[in-house]
């Protein structure tokens, strides 16, 4: 018999559908304000898993890499392929410090620098494993909601939940800092760049180089003339434009001020989703930094000689002193503890993830011996030597390359994008836990963006060394969530539940100090 419905019926249906639809919006608008009301650690109000809602915004994170929406690259039902996973952990980790490994391997020795790459790789694995079962050898409580701070809330109490908020700061700002000295680097020498194209002026710098179409400059080898915007001019008529830009257009004294007038009003805003649409150009920009050194080195070859021990005008020895520059520098190089968790339970085959983050974790080991390697030895010795190569290995290309400029507009575009969602992070992370709110008022949020901005500014004018502030922050906030934590907590786990052994102790307690003796080495070398 034919099913018919009368058109007051449907009217009705329609009707109850608004409804429901509108009580369930109505719920999940209390069941988000109820969960704000305490961390994701206390269970007390938060709603089960079955009547909540997709996320809205969930953003992880790499302190010196991309920040993007976990959400963005799932399956349709919240999950990734292994490639996908393996791609995004890769695409986090990678960031700024690969500019900083060339010149990790000169302070390490180039032997040693290989090796510390391959040991630093593998250790902070591990670690990173020890991270991600930590939640899971918690029992009788549900944390498939929760993140390694909360974690660290349950076995230390409020210590860990504080200690893990502030050396998360400190990796975020760090990354902030970082960022604002390599965007003032970048954007000196962009306008450089595009001032001397435009009024036809050919600027030799006041710097030991070499000649041909692949120049290399020294940057560091005088230093009585630091490597600011110091240069000779040769073209014909008045030079005081010329005078006047240099004056009104300084790396360390001007520029990083004018970054204020655009990033600032960026960070006041209340979301960042906006920006998280351009995370492709961090991938891009890595892909390019890679075939820049492919071509440079093509183009340079060469230059390598084995001192084991010795030093002379030109070489270094294969084992320096200096190797702990690099191990800080290799642990935020490494770092995404503070968000591999939320990566890998989007992960759709779970019993993947120890392969998949391996496999991951191979790759970025990769990209940094590969670019590492390569510009150590295609630097060109003689006639220069390999103290030149500068912690950002862009600095050793002048202004007036081409492909060095086209890198630079790529990453000045890629961290102009970032840095607002680092502060994003910020703001979220630190006002949520005083004031419980994200946004508690605009003038709360000035003035955590006034004083985050103040110290990137302060940075670059008088300390613009990214190789130095990417150490000390990387053996900071690694003390913590990559030597500390994940091994206290797993002697603690296997303690309670009776499987302990002296070889793990023991393995685990030397975990602990290597950590710490990474951070100390940073301030006494």
């Amino acid at each position: 018999r034919p099913f018919h419905v009368e058109p007051t019926n449907i009217v009705s249906v329609n009707e109850d559908m608004q409804r429901v639809t509108d009580e369930a919006s109505a719920m999940n608008k209390r069941i988000h304000y109820y969960s704000r009301l305490t961390s994701p650690a206390d269970r007390a109000l938060v709603a089960p898993d079955h009547v909540l809602p997709a996320p809205d915004e969930i953003y992880v994170y790499s302190p010196l890499g991309t920040a993007f929406k976990v959400d963005s690259c799932t399956d349709g039902y919240g999950k990734n392929s292994s490639i996908v996973t393996i791609f995004m952990i890769w695409n986090t980790m990678m960031g700024t410090s690969i500019l900083s490994i060339p010149w990790g391997i000169k302070q390490a020795g180039f032997t040693l620098g290989i090796i510390l790459i391959l040991l630093m790789g593998i250790l902070t694995l591990y670690c990173c494993y020890r991270v991600v079962k930590s939640r899971k050898m918690i029992p009788l409580i549900d944390t498939s909601n929760w993140e390694f701070p909360d974690v660290c809330k349950y076995y230390f109490g409020s210590f860990g939940q504080w200690s893990s908020l502030l050396f998360s700061m400190v990796s975020l700002v760090g990354a902030m800092i970082v960022y604002w000295v390599l965007m003032s680097n970048f954007l000196f020498n962009t306008g450089k760049f595009i001032y001397n194209f435009v009024h036809d002026v050919n600027v030799t710098d006041i710097v030991p180089g070499t000649n041909g179409s692949s120049k290399v400059i020294c940057p560091s080898a005088s230093s009585s003339h630091p490597p600011q915007n110091r240069s000779v001019m040769f073209f014909s008529g008045n030079n005081t434009g010329f005078e006047l830009f240099e004056k009104w257009w300084s790396k360390s004294q001007t520029v990083p001020f004018y970054l204020v007038v655009v990033l600032l009003p960026l960070l006041n805003l209340k979301s960042p989703s906006f920006f998280a649409k351009f995370n492709v150009l961090g991938t891009v920009s890595v892909v390019y930094l890679v075939f820049l050194v492919t071509v440079k080195a093509a183009r340079l070859g060469i230059h390598l000689e084995f001192n084991w021990f010795t030093e002379n005008d030109f070489f270094l020895p294969e084992f320096r002193i200096l190797f702990p520059q690099l191990t800080g520098v290799l642990t935020l190089a490494f770092f995404i503890h503070n968000c591999v968790i939320t990566l890998l339970q989007n992960n759709r085959n779970q019993e993947n993830n120890v392969r998949d983050l391996s496999v991951a974790y191979f790759l970025v080991g990769l990209t940094y011996l590969y670019v590492g390697v390569i510009i150590f030895a295609s630097f060109p010795s003689p006639p220069l030597s390999k103290e030149c190569i500068e912690q950002n290995f862009l600095d050793n290309f002048p202004s007036d390359d081409i492909m060095s400029f086209v890198a630079r507009i790529f990453l000045l575009f890629q961290m102009m994008t970032v840095y607002p969602l680092l502060g994003y992070l910020a703001r979220v992370q630190l006002l949520r836990q005083f004031f419980g709110n994200a946004y508690p008022s605009v003038f709360h949020v000035l003035v955590l963006n006034v004083a985050i901005v103040g110290a990137g500014v302060a940075m670059a004018r008088f300390y613009p060394n990214i190789g130095g502030i990417i150490r000390y922050s990387g053996a900071t906030c690694g003390l913590a969530f990559v030597f500390v934590y994940p091994s206290l907590i797993y002697v603690i786990s296997q303690h309670r539940a009776g499987q302990l052994t002296w070889p793990a102790l023991i393995i685990h307690i030397f975990i602990i100090l290597l950590g710490l003796a990474n951070l100390i080495a940073q301030f006494l070398l």
